[in-house]
């Protein structure tokens, strides 16, 4: 009952900061006029002013022109040095009467006009600033957005030997600029979307237009342009709203923290998708080879690269099939196996009470616990608790009698061949697919896993 009361009162709240410009016109779009204080007020009962500290107004008196202004900005968003130094310093102190227009006085690096109050009041969402004159029906966007974020740092997850050692950061402007240092063409280019009724998110696509499918970019555009939500914060979520099936264990879109390997995709006629708060690049279309590829691939020579996919394709097999045909043989098929092998399995069981199924699932979960408490706890002992507790774990087990020492092989084994397969999302898929095959197995052998 309470989140419904908030999300009606949220609702209620949106919808009457909308009423708020619709109210003082009848116009479908809501134009400045030349009437500033009309202008002014208008723009502070969005911005409940002076209540909100953060939104300031600035009215000055522009000696040039002989006329009134107002400048509005959010701090939180702005350069408010840039505000002070080329905004309101030049317009109070050139006294020019020759320069009587705004882009002449203000030196930034982008200045528009617009007469739409609502495109307005989107621009200064973002950190722009809106400079208003008496008796002119628009007003100036002066480009001074800024905000706090880290610097470009190495990656996390998909790192190289011979690479460039940088990744993608939460602010999109740098990430296109990483991307683009490394295509310097004139057919590079990006699009901007706006997404969220509410959040008004930017969504940046890029491409390059020479290369890139009109199919593939139509495609793209209409399924970001197709999300009806109140906010869309990051790409992870964008993702779950465009993909084709939500459902699917095995992911459908391709994820990069790198712009080296961003930049690459894009020569190949991708389409890669960034956006604020997201520190990594959509690629579509995504094929399931390009899952398999690492950052490494694209550095070493062709016979290096093969070895290393050959690998990774092998440890994705022993992975998801190991514990399953261990299962299927000591339980349904023992004629495949050899005499002394078969003794020295049995010998090893000859303790344990429990049945080999009930061993895989407790010593696979406990692998997953560990592995998980490495990813959430402090850094410095992250990798301590996964190597102490696995050893002290797996040790203290066969010693106990509740698991046998090939089942410690076995999952260990399975454990270490994971951690070769670099995309994150697949890596989840496979884990957990290891799980349905291993009940399968454990119910009808190899028959089940090849059913499932």
């Amino acid at each position: 009952m309470k989140s419904h009361f908030f999300k009606k009162n949220n609702r209620f709240k949106m919808e009457t900061s909308k009423e708020i410009i619709d109210n003082e016109t009848s116009n479908q779009e809501t134009s400045f006029s030349v009437d500033l204080s009309r202008d002014e007020e208008l723009i502070k009962k969005l911005y409940p002013f002076p209540q909100n500290i953060d939104f300031q107004v600035r009215k000055i008196n522009i000696p040039m022109m002989g006329k009134e202004g107002v400048i509005f900005y959010i701090p939180s968003l702005t350069d408010v040095k840039m505000v002070d130094e080329h905004i309101i310093k030049p317009l109070l102190t050139n006294r020019d009467r020759t320069a009587k227009e705004v882009p002449l006085i203000i030196s930034a690096s982008a200045i528009n006009e617009e007469k739409s109050l609502s495109k307005a009041i989107k621009e200064l969402n973002t950190g722009n600033t809106l400079l208003i004159i008496d008796h002119e029906p628009r007003c100036h966007v002066i480009n001074t957005s800024t905000a706090a974020g880290r610097s470009v740092e190495k990656p996390q997850n998909e790192t190289t030997l011979f690479g460039p050692k940088e990744a993608f950061v939460e602010r999109a402007d740098i990430n296109i600029s990483l991307i683009h240092k490394k295509i310097r063409s004139e057919d590079f280019t990006v699009e901007k979307m706006v997404i969220g009724e509410r959040s008004n998110n930017e969504v940046f696509i890029i491409y390059n237009k020479k290369l890139a499918g009109d199919r593939v970019l139509n495609e793209v555009k209409a399924r970001i342009g197709a999300v009806q939500r109140d906010a869309v914060q990051n790409l992870s979520l964008l993702i779950q709203h465009i993909e084709d099936k939500k459902a699917s264990l095995f992911p459908t879109i391709l994820l990069t923290e790198r712009p080296d390997r961003a930049a690459s995709f894009i020569e190949d006629g991708h389409v890669i998708v960034v956006m604020n708060n997201s520190p990594f690049a959509v690629v579509a279309p995504a094929t399931f080879w390009a899952f398999y590829h690492s950052a490494d691939d694209h550095y070493l020579r062709f016979m290096y690269g093969n070895f290393t996919r050959f690998l990774r394709m092998t440890a994705m097999f022993i992975t998801l099939f190991t514990p399953s045909i261990y299962i299927a043989i000591t339980n349904y098929h023992i004629e495949m196996l050899p005499p002394n092998l078969l003794l020295a399995i049995a010998g090893a069981k000859e303790m344990v009470p429990f049945p080999a199924i009930l061993e895989l699932l407790m010593m696979e979960l406990a692998f997953e616990l560990i592995r998980e408490a490495g990813i959430r706890v402090p850094t410095p002992i992250g990798p301590t608790i996964g190597i102490v507790g696995a050893l002290i774990l797996g040790q203290a087990a066969v010693e106990a009698n509740v698991v046998s020492p090939i089942v410690v092989i076995v999952v260990a084994l399975t454990g270490l061949s994971s951690f070769s397969i670099s995309d994150v999302n697949l890596n989840y898929a496979i884990r957990i697919a290891r799980f349905g095959f291993l009940l399968a197995a454990s119910v009808f052998g190899i028959f089940g896993m090849v059913g499932r």
